[in-house]
């Protein structure tokens, strides 16, 4: 099946019309272009130089969830128990289904996903939908993502830049409680929800054509982040996510299948792939830095990740254990005795899954080959006084690192915005590198445009507070999730970056959020400059819409060797 662009007009946009003082308009034509098949890809629907978000919608329909219906599916066939008898209190009328979260841990509803392609200035140029399936048993390829939960979709270049990569399930829309169902090779019987679907990583190029390779990694949990890897004509996925939901201890594949994956591309169909026990590349115990033992897999719920000067990195930064931190893959065993520590200059790219031994799985878990990134926090969740949390990251060179902090995500009380307001390292982190003493500093937190905790207005959305919590049903912006950047010869800075959200809602996943872009001074390291940076929303999501992942389209060339 041919893949189908919808298009919008074009029309010649002025910055100081549509982003005021962020200066976009010649990054759009300084971007290159990566070597390209003999067209040259003139032809291709993704033109080099644009942006690519992910955005999912939400199959508005209230016969998607029957009030007192029992949750999660199929939990009566698992020992994990389901929900009161009472039911499921609201039906599938957004943006009130996400009170159903309330009655059910598990709850999510499954929903399309769209690639638009964006000018660099916001601008929709295109709108590629990725296939999808409503009903079960069809055996065509078809990924979907699960509407409210947050950390998904997450986009990222191939290491050649010429696909771009993301992660999903292999279901049909309008399916509850995906996101927390097992994988059809990883059924764990203490979690309450007793269904099966693959997770699945969803490859495409410039030309819109899309291959899936599933996995039965992140049973009971979620794939968040994919990045392709061709070596010597062996082609295979670097990985991060989450798994399990059900009880201690887990099965060894929920073990095995839980943070960052190792997974070969499959060259068949999604009907003709029968995927095998997860893979793992690479794991963290917090008893590398003394710590007591956390439950075993936990401490790898991982989401955020880029590949960088050979060396893969990836965040951690939800769940009550493990670390909320930077980490990288150490391939040569060396860089962290302690647990913390900088790649050596000698590493190479994992080339093979992570080795284990199945006897101690349930005993010690996973050897650990991560560090955390010295200078990051490196005090156990569990202990911690204060907590970070790091989502998408981005290098700018080597010694210049931009982290995504998405906020507390406190709805716990009305003072949720002020709350929201007052915190001073959600947003833009910039951390410089410190070559006499090996460690990474904060340097300062862009934040000026965000408005955190400012609650704004969603056309056709309900006013007031949502009865469910007695909170504001208006959501505020509470930080940021994934970004990409860029450095201009000039030695500007553009990051463009999604941003999450606070609210009254049931689940605030499923919040209507934004795209922005702010312009920073690469070798500038004081606040009192970085003050007058400032934010600008490039895109909002609509009603029933949320954004996720940004990247840049497939064939740019940003000048760096990381843009993933």
């Amino acid at each position: 099946m041919q893949p189908v662009f919808r298009t919008f007009p074009t029309r010649r946009y002025s910055l100081a019309r549509g982003i005021s003082a962020l200066a976009l308009l010649p990054l759009s034509v300084s971007l290159t272009v990566v070597a390209q098949e003999p067209d040259g890809g003139h032809n291709a629907a993704f033109q080099p130089g644009n942006l690519i978000v992910s955005r999912s919608v939400y199959d508005n329909s209230s016969a998607n969830v029957q009030v007192g219906s029992t949750l999660p599916p199929g939990c009566a066939q698992t020992t994990g128990g389901c929900g009161a008898a009472t039911g499921a209190p609201n039906d599938g009328t957004y943006p009130f289904v996400w009170n159903n979260v309330l009655y059910d841990g598990s709850f999510g509803i499954t929903s399309k996903i769209f690639l638009d392609q964006l000018a660099p200035s916001g601008w929709r140029i295109s709108t590629l939908e990725v296939p999808s399936v409503m009903n079960a048993g069809t055996t065509a390829d078809q990924l979907v993502t699960s509407f409210s939960s947050k950390s998904e979709l997450g986009l990222h270049l191939s290491h050649d830049g010429k696909y771009l990569t993301f992660m999903g399930y292999v279901a049909p829309i309008n399916v509850l409680d995906v996101s927390n169902s097992n994988t059809p090779g990883v059924v764990d019987p203490t979690n309450p929800d007793g269904q099966s679907f693959y997770r699945a990583v969803a490859k495409v190029d410039r030309n819109g054509q899309f291959s899936f390779t599933e996995t039965n990694a992140y049973s009971g949990n979620n794939g968040r982040a994919a990045i392709l890897i061709d070596r010597g004509g062996k082609r295979f996925f670097y990985t991060s996510g989450n798994a399990g939901n059900g009880g201690n201890p887990q099965p060894n594949g929920v073990i095995l299948g839980a943070g960052s994956q190792y997974i070969v591309e499959a060259m068949q169909p999604e009907a003709q792939q029968a995927p095998g026990t997860p893979s793992p590349l690479a794991s963290f115990s917090v008893t590398q830095l003394g710590a007591p033992a956390d439950k075993v897999g936990k401490d790898d719920n991982f989401r955020g990740m880029t590949v960088f000067n050979n060396v893969v990195y990836i965040t951690k930064g939800s769940g009550s254990n493990g670390v909320n931190t930077v980490y990288f893959v150490d391939t040569t065993g060396t860089a962290c005795p302690s647990g913390t520590g900088v790649p050596s200059p000698k590493a190479a790219l994992p080339s093979a899954p992570l080795g284990y031994d199945p006897s101690t799985l349930q005993t010690t878990g996973l050897p650990s080959n991560m560090c955390i990134l010295s200078g990051f926090p490196s005090t156990p969740n569990k202990t911690a006084t204060t907590l970070s949390y790091p989502f998408g990251i981005w290098f700018a060179d080597a010694n210049t690192l931009y982290v995504a902090d998405e906020g507390d995500g406190y709805a716990g009380g009305a003072d949720l915005f002020t709350h929201a307001a007052a915190q001073s390292t959600a947003g833009l982190q910039k951390w410089v590198f410190n070559a006499t003493t090996k460690t990474w500093v904060l340097a300062y937190t862009l934040q000026n445009g965000l408005d955190l905790g400012k609650p704004y207005t969603v056309r056709n959305y309900p006013l007031g507070s949502n009865a469910a919590t007695g909170l504001p049903w208006s959501p505020a912006t509470d930080g940021l999730r994934n970004l990409i950047g860029y450095v201009g010869r000039d030695g500007t800075v553009t990051v463009w970056a999604t941003t999450s959200t606070v609210s009254g809602n049931g689940d605030t996943g499923a919040d209507p959020n934004k795209l922005v872009a702010i312009q920073d001074e690469l070798k500038n390291t004081g606040p009192a400059v970085a003050a007058n940076a400032h934010f600008v929303t490039l895109s909002s999501a609509k009603f029933g819409e949320v954004l996720r992942g940004v990247s840049f389209t497939p064939g740019t060339d940003a000048g760096r060797d990381d843009w993933h």
